[in-house]
């Protein structure tokens, strides 16, 4: 089995409300009780609407802002305590591929600045030559002529673009990757390639990748487990044959009914969300999904489920097991 590279127990980040009062709707939960593992070399999916916490999720482990509580631990080191050189060092073992490739990358600097940039922070060459050197072969590996290696971010494509962005990730053979959305704001016919791309040096290098995206295609063709969101919190999770085949959550079955395709898979139920996303900063209470969901009850306005379920296949869904049937 291989080794778990991530954990994640618990994470919090609350938001205090200005001008709020003491109530209990004086925060809000943009990630609420969110717990997962991730092993060297696998990919963990996470989905939702636009809101629903899935970048706030990736920042508050990578630490680009506090959790307000939780435990993260990274190769086996608490993550969380960490301060100065020594969290400045871990941080080379997880890397970020961001969404936009252009405002990433810095238009002052050229590609073989932007890509010897982690190097450089990490004291990671003994000499310009070893840099050198490093620099070209990752250009190699993402599919980059190393001939470009003085041109700047504005002489090339967003795919290329993005195709840097992903070299200055992989300089250092991070053990993780977070990937915020990185094939969006690409045109469908690069997608393919970028992705083609991230699994082959996710063989290559043995890098696991925490996959955001609201593109649950994209998601079905990357990822061996899948973190679906709503409103902060973790609504299903699993391996990506149980979710996709056997979706349990009713948001997790409109999501994918949702999936533009030419003919419909048989499996899958059609379902349609009703009305708009609650505010984050007053959410129904209960079940947070109630005010959408078709098979709501009155249980579910008033008790908040569970994540529930096989360790393969959970859900926070009172009817789960009436709905799958």
């Amino acid at each position: 089995m291989r080794d778990v590279v991530l954990k994640v127990e618990h994470l919090k980040k609350y938001y205090p409300l200005r001008h709020a009062g003491k109530g209990e709707n004086a925060l809000v939960k943009a990630c609420d009780d969110v717990s997962f593992e991730l092993r060297s070399g696998e990919v963990l999916g996470i989905v939702g609407e636009s809101g629903c916490g899935k970048t706030t999720t990736m920042q508050s482990v990578i630490r680009l802002i506090e959790p307000t509580s939780g435990k993260i631990t990274l190769c086996g080191q608490d993550f969380r305590s960490l301060k100065g050189k020594d969290l400045k060092e871990a941080r080379t073992r997880m890397k970020l591929i961001f969404q936009d490739p252009y405002s990433s990358l810095n238009p002052r600097m050229t590609v073989r600045e932007i890509i010897a940039e982690p190097l450089d922070i990490a004291h990671g060459c003994s000499s310009r030559k070893e840099r050198e050197e490093l620099v070209l072969q990752a250009m190699r590996q993402v599919g980059l002529d190393p001939a470009f290696a003085n041109r700047y971010p504005h002489e090339f494509s967003g795919g290329q673009r993005q195709r840097i962005g992903i070299a200055r990730a992989i300089i250092l053979h991070p053990a993780v990757a977070i990937c915020d959305e990185p094939v969006s704001a690409l045109d469908v016919s690069i997608q393919a390639k970028i992705i083609n791309l991230l699994k082959r040096l996710q063989k290559e290098l043995g890098t696991a990748y925490i996959f955001i995206s609201h593109d649950l295609g994209v998601v079905r063709h990357i990822a061996d487990t899948v973190l679906v969101m709503y409103l902060g919190r973790v609504v299903e999770q699993g391996s990506c044959e149980a979710v996709f085949k056997n979706p349990l959550h009713p948001y997790t079955k409109a999501l994918l009914a949702s999936i533009p395709r030419i003919d419909s898979e048989r499996g899958v139920p059609e379902a349609v969300l009703a009305g708009d996303v609650p505010s984050p900063a007053n959410p129904p209470s209960g079940c947070l999904f109630h005010t959408r969901c078709p098979y709501s009850q009155s249980r579910c306005e008033t008790e908040s489920p569970l994540l529930r379920g096989t360790r393969d296949h959970q859900c926070a869904c009172h009817f789960a097991e009436t709905l799958a049937q």
